[in-house]
């Protein structure tokens, strides 16, 4: 990875803690006003910054945009909100000094850094921090020497803590390679294998010396080409040895990522075998027990603080890959194509036997938008507040229109929630949003409302490159048997659009796939809010374990009563 050309390193900050968990974080945070910055392993290792406000413990994940590589500007850009900063401690800088919120839903202020007091860090930058893969190796302490590699066998502990191994974890591909480091072609080795067998720097050589690297030429990965430069790629490409895959020196890609089969993408189609689903299997959930009631306060009280951390662009990438994978965009198994008889979601839509598929479409459309509502609706707190989850909700869409993430589908469930009567029947929330959000609110009238009504017509924009994955609803909902509401003349119209629509959007389908896969290029998801956003969880969020399997007629009509009853609470009619 190329270091920052700011030169600003984040080990040598006394604020950043490196690899910390949530827990011990917390347990470092005594008094309002105190913060740090730690590496989440649940996020790969992204920078997340942990403070105390009013008693309460809160976590805010920095979103990076990367840029293009040019002299004389930096390859990245850090953020929470809006303001843009080229450097982690730029940011933080400026939220200190300024006394400025992290978050305006929060309005949390940082004044007093909690500072690192363990032994001296290995010094990495920024930019290896944010792109490391998520596999965790223990890091070693630095040896002090221009002439002999760093004794491995005190791999991850400093000479005065034996036992400090945990405390020093990092990405192994965080470590820049400086001086005399040794090059460590196979990663994922064990660290009592890598200590027993590369100990020679203290002249401790063992029976059995180093095998020493080949002279044979590197090779490029097939996509090496595509991505920008990282660290990785100075670590010289061993050529496969016969038996030996890979996978074994780099880490695999993970599947939204997989480079789609030439052949299978150019398939003619054939006679379907069987109704294809695409929701993944009910499995053990890591926020939900085995048996869970309806609307479980502790598990909202969860979710709340997850999407709090999240900037809204990371949420819309979450977002996308989940729905890309309920649609059938990406993450398609052949046995799955050879069931259904085309190559992708998006032409089985279209199809006759694709039905089970637009159903589950349409529910998965329904429960988020019931989901979003509730999210306004539960906020049982100040005026303030509710305006700051309408404003969550406005950023939101706003990261999923044509153009940034592109996720059509998204973008209307949150507008669906927003446009919810329940919740646009909120003046006083509404109004507060006015006066605290003018921007949010100025978009949500002047551009998010006109796009949405665009592209319930039909007449939204749907080219591949602004969108990653198109509005399907009105034509699922149309092939489902639903009357196009209106006038005669424009309801035809609307009709005929709707159906032109679907065929290029069937046709399209290899170029849509090719989009969302580079939106989503180096994206590495946070497990828990990935399966927030599932269809299964949300399901067994709003009905229950046991209401989940009830008719969704039934379930869909007792929630929207459930809504009606919190709106009056809100706002009682006067």
């Amino acid at each position: 990875m190329q270091v920052p050309q700011d030169g600003e390193d984040l080990a040598g900050q006394p604020w950043y803690h490196g690899l910390l968990s949530r827990q011990k974080a917390e347990a470092l945070l005594q008094q309002d006003g105190d913060f740090l910055v730690r590496a989440s392993g649940s996020r790969g290792g992204r920078p997340v910054i942990s403070c105390r406000w009013r008693g309460s413990a809160l976590h805010f994940e920095v979103f990076r945009v990367a840029l293009r590589p040019r002299p004389g500007r930096p390859t990245a850009l850090f953020q929470l909100e809006d303001e843009q900063f080229p450097s982690m401690p730029a940011l933080v800088h400026s939220y200190v000094t300024g006394r400025r919120p992290l978050s305006q839903a929060t309005g949390a202020v940082v004044s007093r850094p909690v500072t690192w007091q363990g032994p001296l860090r290995r010094s990495f930058s920024e930019d290896t921090l944010m792109d490391g893969p998520a596999r965790i190796e223990p890091l070693r302490a630095r040896k002090w020497s221009n002439s002999q590699p760093a004794d491995l066998a005190h791999m991850g502990r400093s000479r005065e803590d034996p036992a400090g191994i945990e405390a020093f974890a990092m990405p192994v591909s965080a470590l820049p390679r400086t001086g005399s480091d040794p090059l460590l072609l196979k990663a994922p080795a064990p660290l009592g294998t890598v200590a027993n067998s590369l100990r020679a720097s203290d002249g401790q050589l063992q029976a059995k010396a180093p095998a020493k690297p080949p002279r044979t030429p590197s090779f490029e990965l097939p996509d090496a080409s595509e991505r920008p430069p990282t660290y990785c790629e100075l670590v010289p490409r061993v050529p496969r040895v016969q038996g030996t895959s890979l996978s074994q020196s780099c880490p695999e890609a993970p599947w939204w990522e997989a480079e789609e089969d030439e052949e299978e993408e150019n398939r003619c189609f054939t006679r379907p075998q069987a109704e294809i689903s695409f929701c993944p299997p009910d499995t053990s959930s890591c926020l939900l027990g085995p048996q869970n009631r309806p609307l479980e306060p502790q598990v909202l009280h969860t979710l709340r603080g997850l999407f709090l951390e999240h900037h809204p662009g990371s949420t819309a990438l979450h977002l996308l890959l989940v729905d890309c994978q309920a649609t059938g965009l990406l993450g398609v198994t052949k046995d799955q194509r050879g069931n259904m008889g085309v190559s992708s979601g998006l032409e089985l839509l279209t199809l006759p036997h694709g039905r089970r598929l637009r159903l589950e479409l349409l529910e998965r459309h329904e429960t988020l938008a019931l989901a979003g509502a509730l999210a306004v609706l539960g906020c049982c707190g100040p005026l303030e507040e509710r305006a700051a989850a309408l404003r969550g909700l406005v950023e939101l869409a706003l990261a999923l229109r044509p153009g940034a993430a592109g996720d059509l589908p998204g973008l209307a469930a949150v507008m669906g929630a927003l446009l919810m009567p329940q919740v646009s029947r909120l003046e006083h929330t509404w109004r507060q949003l006015r006066r605290s959000h003018t921007e949010a609110a100025l978009a949500f009238e002047q551009e998010l409302k006109p796009l949405m009504r665009a592209l319930d017509e039909g007449a939204g924009p749907c080219d591949p490159g602004e969108v990653a994955l198109p509005h399907v609803a009105p034509m699922v909902r149309l092939l489902e048997g639903e009357e196009v509401a209106g006038p005669l003349d424009e309801s035809c119209e609307r009709l005929l659009r709707t159906l032109h629509g679907a065929r290029h959007m069937a046709q399209d389908a290899p170029k849509f796939r090719k989009v969302a896969a580079q939106r989503l290029r180096g994206f590495r998801p946070n497990p828990e809010l990935r399966e927030a956003l599932t269809t299964g969880f949300l399901r067994r969020l709003l009905w229950g374990s046991r209401g989940a399997g009830a008719p969704r007629a039934e379930r869909f009509g007792k929630f929207q009563r459930v809504l009606g009853v919190l709106s009056q609470r809100l706002e009682p009619d006067s």
